[in-house]
C-alpha cells in the first residue's frame, strides 16, 4: 500500500522564497523587474487567458509552486508561430510546465460535429483563435526551439486524457501518447500539485530529470522497463489456458454419502475483503503496443478496459505502452490530497480577478464562476462518457467548512460587484462532498468503476449531513443574501437523504435545477452507467412535493445525450416519445463528444462494449451513429418538435416501419407532411417570395409568468445560457405545458468536462 508520501506544506522552502507571494504572477519582464527578480524558476505556459483564481489550473499550480518558494511566471495564450513569444520572460531556471488549460484544445475548438467555433470562454472578449490546436504539441515544440536544454513538464487535461495511446476522434485514428509526439520530459496526469512539488523540488537539488521515473502521477519514456518489477502481460486478448482434465468415463465412486447424520454443516466464515490479486508494488500490467492498437479496434477497447481497472492510487498497478523503440511508463495514479492539504491550495493568495492587462474585457468563463466555491474533487460515478473520473480520480477529496467558509468571506472582500450571491458550492457534482467508502480496507482495494452502478454500493457513505450543514451556514454569513447551487445533482444519491433533498430545493434553487438523467432506455443507460428512469421519477416526486411544501414554483431541467455509442435509432424514437408525453422541448441539444480516455469513447471506436470482458469472438457489439446524417438524425429526435426535423425524422419512421407515429393523433410524433406549421408566412399567404423557414420553438399551452405590463412579444428576464435551455416566461426559453413542466434544456459542453471547476 502507498500510504508514505510527504505533505505537499512539509517540503521545505526553495531559497527565493524570501521574495514573497506577488499580487499576480508575472507575464512581462517589467512586471518581474517591479517584483525584483532577475529571472523566474520555473515558466507556466498556457492556452487559457491569465485569472488568479482557484478555478483555473494555472493559477493553482503557480500558486502552489510559489508557496514552496519558487518564482513562478506565467506565459498566457502566447503567439505559437515562432517561439519569440515563449522568450519573453527569459529561460527559466528549472523547466517550462506546459498546459493547453482547463479544457483540451480540440474540444475548447471543434463542435461534436467537428465544426470549428468561433468563440472561446477562457479567452478575453470571448475571442477563438487564441489558441492552437494539440496545444501541448505546439507550446512544447516552440520551448524546445527556445531553450532546447530547458526541461518541459506537460500538464493539464488535455495532456492527462491523453497520456496512453488514445482515439482521436478529429482525425478518427490512435494517435501515439502525447508525451511521445511532444518529447517532453516527462508528463504530469490528474490534480498534479503532489508530484509537481516532487518534481520541482527534486530539480531545484540538481537531481536530473532523466531519473524521475518512479513517481506516482506521471509518465515518462523509457528505452527498457524497471528489470525488478514483474510483468503482467495484457498485451493480447485470446490466450489458450490450461487443458481441460476429461473425467475417467469409468471410475466408480468409492463413498456414499446417503446417511444425512453424517454430513456435517459448514461453520460460518466472516466476510473477508479480498487482497488486491497482485504485488501492485512489484508489478506492472503491459499493455497492446501503440502499433497494434493502430489498425486493431477490438484490442483497443481491450486496451481501454485494462487501463480503467488501474485507478485505485492505492492498489493499481503501473502501465508500460511500447511505442516504437521505446517504452511509455505510466505509473500509479497520484494519492489524493488530504482535507489539510486541498485547504492549504485553496488557502493560497489568490487575487480572484483577471490579470489586469486584459483591462475592461470580459472572460466568459471567469464571469460564470467568480462567485462560485469549488468544495471538492473528484467522482465515483464512473459514467462511461465523462473523463472527470480519469482525470480526478473516484476517490473524493473534501475541503473543511472553515475552508470553504472563508473562501465566501474572501469572494465578499475581493470580487468587484458581489451583489451577495454566492453562484455555486460544488464541484464535479453538487454532492459527493464528503461522501465515501465507508471501510477504509475495502477503498484501497476495491477496482469498481464506479460507486453507484449498477447499483450504489452498500459499504457507500449516502449521509449528506456534511453538505446540509454546509448549505446552513453558508447561507447565514453576514452580506451573504442566498446561496445557489449550480453543479449537477446526482440525484440517485440525493433520494438516499431526502432531508438533502429538501434543503436543497427550499433554499437553494434558483427557479431551475438541472439534473442529467441522459436517456431513458435501459440498454443505453446501461452503457452509459447511469441509473433507471425509476430513480429519476423519485427524485422527481420529492423535487415537487418540497417545492410546494416552500410554496414555490420550481422546475426541474433534465439533460439528454444523442448518438451515445449502443443507443438506437429505436432507442432514441422512445426517448423522443417520452419527452413529448411529458411535454418537454429541447431548445440546445448535443451529440456525444468522443473524448480521449473516456469508456463511451473506446465503444464508439471499437463498436463493442468494453464494460464487459472483451473477445475477438462473442463480443457484444454494439451499434455506432457514425457519419453526419446518423448522428443529424439522433440529434432531430431529441427536436422532434421542430419542423425543420421533420422530413428527417418522417423518412426515418418509415424506414423503421413506424409510420402509425406520423399523424396529427394521439400518440403520433410528428405530423404528416404539408401541415400548416411547416409552412412558412409567405407560403400560406400564397406568395413565392421570401422562401426563408422560420420557427420558433413553443408550447401553445405555457403558463405565462411574464412580469405585469411586459409586451407580450418580449420575454422577460435574460436570454439563457449556452448549454441549456430555460423556460419561457421570465428566464427559460422552452417551457412546458401549463402541466408545469419544464422544457428540457440542451447541452453546449464537452463530454468529460462537466464540471465548471477547473481540471487541471
Amino acid at each position: 500500500m502507498r500510504n508514505s508520501v510527504t505533505p505537499i506544506f512539509d517540503y521545505p522552502k526553495y531559497w527565493a522564497e524570501c521574495f514573497g507571494p506577488a499580487p499576480f504572477l508575472p507575464t512581462s519582464r517589467e512586471e518581474m523587474d517591479m517584483l525584483g527578480w532577475d529571472s523566474c524558476d520555473i515558466i507556466i505556459v498556457t492556452g487559457d487567458a491569465y485569472v488568479d483564481h482557484p478555478s483555473f489550473g494555472m493559477a493553482v499550480i503557480g500558486r502552489t509552486l510559489e508557496a514552496q518558494g519558487f518564482r513562478v511566471g506565467i506565459i498566457s495564450q502566447p503567439e505559437w508561430q515562432d517561439k519569440k513569444a515563449f522568450m519573453a520572460l527569459g529561460q527559466p531556471n528549472l523547466f517550462f510546465g506546459v498546459t493547453a488549460g482547463n479544457m483540451d484544445s480540440m474540444i475548447n475548438r471543434y463542435t461534436a460535429d467537428r465544426k470549428p467555433r468561433h468563440d472561446d470562454a477562457y479567452t478575453a472578449g470571448n475571442a477563438g483563435g487564441k489558441r492552437p490546436d494539440r496545444a501541448v504539441l505546439v507550446y512544447s515544440q516552440r520551448c524546445k526551439e527556445a531553450y532546447k536544454d530547458t526541461p518541459i513538464v506537460l500538464g493539464g487535461i488535455e495532456a492527462s486524457l491523453r497520456r496512453l495511446a488514445h482515439y482521436d476522434y478529429w482525425s478518427d485514428k490512435v494517435r501515439r501518447s502525447v508525451l511521445c509526439d511532444a518529447k517532453a520530459d516527462i508528463l504530469l496526469f490528474g490534480n498534479a500539485e503532489r508530484a509537481l512539488v516532487d518534481v520541482a523540488h527534486r530539480l531545484s537539488r540538481g537531481e536530473n530529470i532523466a531519473d524521475m521515473t518512479r513517481i506516482p502521477g506521471t509518465a515518462v519514456m523509457l528505452k527498457k522497463v524497471p528489470e525488478d518489477m514483474k510483468e503482467i502481460d495484457s498485451s493480447r486478448i485470446d490466450k489458450p489456458g490450461k487443458a481441460m482434465v476429461m473425467p475417467n468415463p469409468y471410475a466408480t465412486e468409492t463413498a456414499c454419502a446417503t446417511d444425512k447424520s453424517e454430513v456435517k454443516e459448514e461453520a460460518p466464515k466472516p466476510v473477508m475483503v479480498r487482497p488486491s490479486r497482485h504485488d501492485a508494488e512489484n508489478s506492472f500490467v503491459r499493455l497492446p503496443s501503440y502499433e497494434k492498437l493502430l489498425n486493431d479496434r477490438i484490442l483497443y477497447a481491450h486496451a481501454s478496459r485494462v487501463m480503467h481497472l488501474e485507478t485505485n492510487p492505492y492498489s493499481a498497478r503501473a502501465l508500460v505502452q511500447k511505442h516504437g523503440e521505446r517504452e511509455l511508463w505510466v505509473n500509479t495514479p497520484p494519492i489524493p490530497l488530504t482535507t489539510e492539504e486541498m485547504d492549504y491550495v485553496f488557502g493560497l493568495p489568490f487575487a480572484r480577478v483577471p490579470h489586469p492587462s486584459y483591462g475592461d474585457a470580459k472572460i466568459p468563463a471567469y464571469e460564470m464562476i467568480k462567485t462560485s466555491v469549488n468544495i471538492m474533487r473528484g467522482c465515483f460515478g464512473g459514467c462511461s462518457f465523462c473523463s472527470i473520473t480519469e482525470h480526478e480520480g473516484r476517490i473524493i477529496q473534501n475541503r473543511s467548512k472553515d475552508s470553504i467558509l472563508n473562501e465566501i468571506k474572501e469572494i465578499k472582500e475581493k470580487v468587484p460587484g458581489f451583489t451577495g450571491v454566492i453562484s455555486d458550492l460544488g464541484g464535479p457534482t453538487a454532492n459527493m462532498y464528503r461522501l465515501g467508502c465507508s471501510d477504509p480496507r475495502a477503498e484501497k482495494n476495491c477496482r469498481r468503476p464506479s460507486c453507484v452502478f449498477p447499483k450504489i454500493c452498500e459499504k457507500l457513505d449516502t449521509d449528506h449531513k456534511h453538505t446540509i450543514d454546509l448549505y446552513r451556514e453558508a447561507r447565514e454569513l453576514e452580506g451573504v443574501k442566498k446561496v445557489v447551487i449550480a453543479s449537477g445533482v446526482r440525484y440517485d444519491l440525493a433520494i438516499e437523504s431526502p432531508e438533502y433533498v429538501k434543503e436543497l430545493v427550499t433554499h437553494h434553487v434558483g427557479g431551475y435545477l438541472k439534473i442529467a438523467p441522459e436517456h431513458t432506455e435501459k440498454g443505453t443507460l446501461d452503457l452509459m452507467m447511469k441509473p433507471g428512469m425509476g430513480t429519476y421519477d423519485r427524485f422527481k416526486e420529492l423535487f415537487e412535493k418540497y417545492s410546494k411544501e416552500a410554496g414555490k414554483k420550481q422546475y426541474l431541467i433534465p439533460y439528454f445525450i444523442a448518438a451515445h455509442p449502443g443507443c438506437t435509432d429505436e432507442d432514441m424514437m422512445n426517448l423522443a416519445l417520452w419527452l413529448k408525453e411529458n411535454d418537454f422541448r429541447c431548445d440546445q441539444v448535443q451529440n456525444f463528444y468522443p473524448s480521449p480516455m473516456c469508456n463511451a469513447t473506446a465503444m464508439y471506436h471499437a463498436e463493442t462494449n468494453p464494460l464487459k470482458r472483451v473477445k475477438y469472438k462473442k463480443r457484444e457489439d454494439l451499434f455506432v451513429a457514425k457519419g453526419e446524417r446518423q448522428r443529424r438524425l439522433h440529434k432531430a429526435f431529441l427536436r422532434y418538435h421542430d419542423p425543420a426535423n421533420w422530413p428527417l425524422l418522417r423518412e426515418a419512421l418509415i424506414t423503421m416501419g413506424k409510420r402509425h407515429l406520423i399523424g396529427d393523433r394521439p400518440g403520433c410524433l410528428v405530423p404528416r407532411e404539408g401541415t400548416e406549421a411547416e409552412m412558412t408566412p409567405a407560403q400560406r399567404r400564397g406568395s413565392s417570395r421570401h422562401g426563408a423557414k422560420r420557427f420558433a420553438t413553443k408550447h401553445p399551452n405555457q403558463p405565462d409568468i411574464r412580469k405585469p405590463n411586459q409586451r407580450s412579444g418580449k420575454p422577460a428576464g435574460k436570454k439563457p445560457t449556452n448549454g441549456k435551455a430555460t423556460p419561457q416566461g421570465g428566464k427559460p426559453k422552452a417551457h412546458s405545458n401549463a402541466g408545469g413542466k419544464p422544457a428540457q434544456g440542451g447541452k453546449k459542453r464537452p463530454a468529460g468536462n462537466r464540471s465548471r471547476q477547473a481540471v487541471r
